[in-house]
């Protein structure tokens, strides 16, 4: 009797199941996205029918379920003595990819750790990395595991940390399967998540009654949830959604557009302009935006290539201009170019200083002097002469390669006078703890003998004793034993001092005897060079008669002024030496003799009438007076 009712039982249940699986493939899960892996036992006590068995039980749970990125995701694990991942939930959002795949299953037939296999559920199956959606959403997360024996490791703690990270757990147990271990599994209440079948032919009416359990009242559908976008239902409740774009406001059911500018994290370098929870950056007017969609680089204009500017195309905001080189000018058109400085666009060759004119240019030189033939050289201070005297500081203070460059400066003034012995003659002195007279006046008759004598000079060193200097020039230097010329002819005397420091003896009585002598003083200071000094060895006026350079470099500067102001100094003598075959000589020579003949010609007539008159009126006259026709005597 026994027997046929378990007979009775079994036939009811395979009723049951038939009747049960058209229904499970009817209408569609209609509750919301769930994130669902199965759990599946592959161990050897699955024999190969019986899984195949548990394949379609998953296909056709899958084949109720709106299946999606968006709605319910899949994933399936199976495990035996290991855990194998056959595909997660980011993999498929459709259920022929599914099928496929769980028809390809090839079963591990080992042994059977449950534990391992909920741990790598945890920690792997259900992350974000593998497709899980955030928990924030509350979308639930379902773990369903089947099983035939006994776990051959401790499932007890690994269940409750799963239940813990919220991941819903229904043990379903096929057969053999140990129910203490199925409850000690599954989630709470345990009569709605644990299932135990007696055989894997009866798991199809399981399938039936886990989809009740999933799907159960659509809540969406059921109640006036009030969600502005989306209605999620869950087991039991529902919660809302916002469109992508939006998020959910405090009230848990409205949205509100997602300012995805506002965090100030979007790296745009002009402007970021917002659309439906994304952004893109903009730049300003006149502006583009670089492959990294983030800077931005100012349009060149100019790069289009129709400027039609003459010289020079400046790119700027929102446009461009025209601008020419330096010596040109901007013509009306804004881009025509016309010289305006030729003097900075040609090379002029002036040696003094170019002045442009419209469209033209001409050489001028300084004060005193006169351009030559070619219309760009001056001439040298040629017309007059001087006796002139250079005392240069040789002191430890100057150094070996300053004191160079003293000598260069030496010569060139020597560049812009005359030297001769008839125009210009040039002395040198050279002063540190002793005087040294290195050329007199009288050594030297041209200016390159004078310029190869400054360069054998050798550098002294030691002290500075510039009044020491300033006596030897005026008793000795000035001397016409060492070749100045007489005070009577007056010849200008120029002496120029060149010091780099201050004096360690006193200056002041002989810079005054040297003026007081009618010496023409000009004092160069370098470096430390004692302004005070400097002035007191100066002649008035004092401006035009010293000057002061801080850097050795910079003191060629001093060239043009001492030119421009030793200059005035020559010709100021009352005698003059002139060459009898100078044009000038000549032209001064014809009248002079011209103006004594017109003298004596008049006279010569006046007394020949003198002469003609006393005759006729019967004076005797002497025969040195005697006249004669056409011609007189005269006993002068």
């Amino acid at each position: 009797m026994m027997k046929l009712l378990q007979i009775a039982a079994l036939l009811l249940l395979v009723f049951t199941a038939l009747e049960a699986r058209p229904k499970l493939l009817g209408a569609k899960c209609k509750t919301g996205p769930l994130d669902i892996v199965f759990v599946i036992d592959s161990s050897r006590s699955v024999r190969p029918f019986e899984f195949e068995t548990m394949r379609r039980f998953m296909i056709d749970i899958i084949n109720n379920l709106e299946i999606g990125f968006n709605a319910t995701r899949v994933g399936v694990i199976q495990y035996s003595s290991q855990v194998q991942n056959v595909f997660s939930l980011k993999t498929f959002f459709n259920r022929a990819d599914m099928e496929k795949a769980i028809n390809s299953i090839v079963p591990l037939a080992q042994g059977t750790m449950t534990g391992l296999a909920i741990q790598y559920a945890m920690n792997v199956a259900f992350t974000m990395q593998e497709g899980a959606r955030p928990l924030h959403k509350k979308i639930p997360r379902v773990a369903v595991i089947v099983t035939d024996g006994r776990p051959q490791d401790r499932v007890t703690d690994v269940a409750a940390q799963a239940r813990a990270a919220g991941i819903e757990i229904y043990a379903v147990g096929v057969q053999r399967a140990d129910m203490n271990s199925l409850r000690a599994m599954a989630s709470p209440p345990l009569e709605e998540h644990v299932f135990l079948v007696e055989s894997f032919d009866l798991i199809q009416q399981f399938g039936k009654q886990f989809q009740d359990k999933l799907c159960g009242v659509d809540m969406c559908t059921e109640l006036d949830h009030g969600c502005q976008h989306i209605c999620v239902s869950v087991p039991g409740s529902f919660y809302c959604q916002c469109n992508s774009g939006y998020r959910l406001n405090a009230d848990k059911k409205t949205c509100s557009i997602i300012n995805a500018c506002a965090d100030g994290r979007h790296g745009c370098e002009h402007q970021c302009v917002s659309s439906l929870g994304t952004y893109t950056c903009q730049c300003r007017t006149g502006y583009y935006l670089n492959q990294d969609k983030k800077t931005c680089t100012m349009i060149n204009y100019c790069n289009f290539g129709n400027h039609s500017c003459q010289h020079e195309c400046v790119s700027i905001l929102n446009g461009f201009y025209c601008r020419c080189r330096d010596g040109y000018t901007l013509q009306a058109d804004g881009k025509a170019c016309q010289a305006s400085d030729l003097c900075n666009s040609v090379e002029h060759g002036c040696e003094f200083k170019c002045v442009s004119t419209s469209g033209s240019y001409h050489c001028v030189c300084p004060e005193g002097q006169q351009l030559q033939a070619d219309k760009k050289t001056c001439n040298k201070c040629k017309t007059g002469h001087i006796d002139l005297v250079l005392v240069i500081d040789g002191s430890k203070s100057v150094r070996p390669q300053n004191f160079e460059l003293v000598k260069q400066f030496v010569n060139q003034i020597v560049d812009f006078l005359d030297v001769s012995p008839h125009g210009t003659r040039v002395g040198l002195v050279q002063y540190s703890s002793r005087v040294r007279t290195e050329f007199p006046l009288n050594q030297h008759t041209t200016a390159e003998d004078v310029k190869r004598a400054v360069q054998r000079v050798q550098y002294m060193e030691k002290g500075t004793m510039t009044g020491l200097a300033l006596k030897h020039m005026l008793e000795h230097s000035f001397s016409e034993a060492e070749g100045a010329r007489p005070l009577s002819h007056n010849v200008p005397r120029i002496g120029l001092v060149f010091t780099d420091g201050r004096s360690q003896d006193d200056i002041s009585e002989w810079a005054r005897r040297a003026k007081e002598a009618g010496i023409v003083m000009f004092a160069v200071g370098v470096g430390k060079a004692v302004e005070s000094e400097l002035r007191e060895i100066a002649s008035e006026p004092v401006d035009q008669h010293f000057s002061y350079s801080a850097d050795f470099n910079t003191m060629t500067h001093f060239v043009d002024n001492l030119k421009l102001n030793i200059c005035p100094e020559e010709g100021k003598g009352e005698t003059e030496f002139r060459n009898p075959c100078e044009c000038e000589a000549l032209v001064q020579f014809q009248s002079n003799t011209l103006a004594i003949l017109e003298d004596l010609t008049e006279k010569h007539i006046l007394f020949y009438l003198t002469c003609i008159k006393q005759k006729n009126a019967g004076v005797r006259l002497k025969r040195s007076q005697e006249c004669s026709c056409g011609s007189c005597l005269f006993g002068f």
